[in-house]
């Protein structure tokens, strides 16, 4: 019998044992709290992603993209060129390219800062699915220069015509190169094993095995996380401006002015920094590997260390 006068701390202390019985639940729950708060954080993202790619003219048809980026500084030639094979293969010069991602992200920046400027309004923009309207526009115009970037720098297509669903592989490149805008090194990291994997092929497409199930799936989700994390914080942070109209309004066009500019620049640094981009450093029709390549080991990605998730602050 437990003496009245004696605390029940003491008796924890005089036996570890009950102490240990009691906090072993707390930690459990704790710990599971924590994954369900990680699988909708990246669950979030997802569904923003989703609703954006819906979105009508997210969508950018390759060919007629490059096609529009060199016409005033290549030949019919030369398109076709990086039409059927990239713009690298075509050996049109770097100049070139880097003058025709510019102009695209001038332009989609002027794009989505009217956008945010029109949802800073009270009323402007209402919901998309569960996903605020003014967000997946915002995400809609990610997506776009996404691609035109990746295409500009001789990615393969990414997305199907309007009205497909979304591919689980093309998902996760998409996941990677937003990653990369938003200044993680872990995304920087996965892109970089996609180009190298692209690189390799006759037939240059996504290394959907990588992105589905070996090496850059693993980054993918962390990263996919990740941005949920940061998407959340934004929606908040970017709310309080819509407390005052037309003033709000003018603030969300300003954040956003400085925010999609550095970030597109950062993801066309990283782009123009890949072999993929260099036409000296393709592969020759000998040496051509003619399957996907993929990484075996993706315990390597799985339990990369922590620190390449952190921000890269530059623009």
């Amino acid at each position: 019998m437990v003496r009245p006068d004696v605390d029940s701390d003491c008796l924890m202390k005089a036996d570890p044992r009950r102490a240990t019985a009691k906090s072993e639940p707390a930690n459990s729950m704790g710990a599971m709290a924590a994954k369900d708060e990680v699988e909708r954080s990246g669950s979030k993202f997802s569904q923003a992603l989703e609703a954006a790619v819906r979105l009508p003219g997210v969508r950018i048809n390759r060919a007629a993209y490059l096609r529009n980026a060199l016409k005033r500084h290549c030949t019919d030639e030369q398109i076709e060129q990086a039409i059927v094979g990239s713009p690298a293969a075509a050996g049109i010069p770097f100049e070139i390219i880097t003058e025709a991602a510019n102009t695209s992200i001038k332009y989609e920046t002027a794009k989505v800062t009217g956008i945010s400027t029109v949802a800073g309004i009270p009323g402007g923009l209402a919901m998309i699915g569960t996903v605020p309207a003014d967000l997946a526009q915002y995400m809609g115009h990610m997506v776009r220069i996404v691609q035109k970037l990746a295409y500009i720098y001789s990615w393969p297509d990414l997305l199907a015509d309007e009205g497909e669903e979304l591919d689980e592989a093309t998902e996760g490149m998409l996941v990677l190169f937003i990653g990369v805008m938003f200044g993680a090194h872990l995304a920087q990291s996965g892109v970089t094993k996609a180009a190298t994997m692209i690189s390799a092929q006759v037939a240059k497409k996504l290394p959907q095995q990588a992105l589905t199930k070996g090496a850059i799936y693993p980054i993918v989700k962390k990263v996919a996380t990740y941005l949920g994390a940061r998407m959340t914080t934004q929606i908040f942070a970017s709310g309080v401006a819509k407390v005052v109209p037309v003033i709000g309004g003018l603030v969300s066009g300003g954040v956003t002015l400085g925010t999609f500019l550095p970030m597109a620049k950062r993801l066309q640094k990283h782009l123009a920094s890949l072999e993929l981009t260099k036409p000296d450093l393709r592969p020759q029709d000998d040496d051509i590997v003619t399957q996907e390549v993929v990484d075996d080991d993706p315990q390597e990605s799985e339990h990369a260390s922590s620190d390449l998730i952190s921000e890269d602050k530059t623009h």
